[in-house]
């Protein structure tokens, strides 16, 4: 049995729309859980002092934000697993660097077939975005 899937993304959720032979359509929304702004309590200088070194706050922060990117693209290797062909559109960037880590994992690569650019659309909107992307 033929899966096509389309992956509509932002940096706070994807929707997983997958189409099937017999014309049926099933969605799973994944919440992204990236954190993008966040203060931590008692945070005042621009940097911390543990011993002798010096880290800064923001480095700590991009650590935690792509930890979380990391965690939130893995989700979605486990959800394309086993599709023939997959297509990535949204209107964040977020679109590109899963388009990147596809890229780079071999059991992937071949699958994907475009990334495109979309505004924020409806449930609706998207089924019928990824219907038309694989009929035409």
């Amino acid at each position: 049995m033929k899966k096509n899937i389309g992956i509509w993304i932002d940096s706070k959720q994807a929707i997983i729309i997958r189409l099937s032979n017999n014309g049926e359509h099933f969605i799973k929304k994944i919440e992204s859980k990236i954190e993008t702004r966040v203060r931590v309590p008692g945070e005042s200088k621009k940097f911390g002092r543990f011993g002798g070194q010096y880290t800064t706050y923001e480095k700590n922060r991009l650590n935690k934000k792509n930890e979380q990117v990391n965690s939130f693209i893995k989700e979605l290797f486990k959800e394309i697993e086993n599709c023939n062909a997959l297509v990535i559109f949204g209107p964040a960037k977020m679109k590109k660097i899963l388009e990147k880590e596809i890229r780079n994992n071999m059991q992937f690569s071949g699958k994907i077939l475009g990334v495109h650019n979309s505004d924020l659309l409806t449930e609706n909107q998207m089924i019928a975005w990824v219907k038309d992307y694989y009929n035409n």
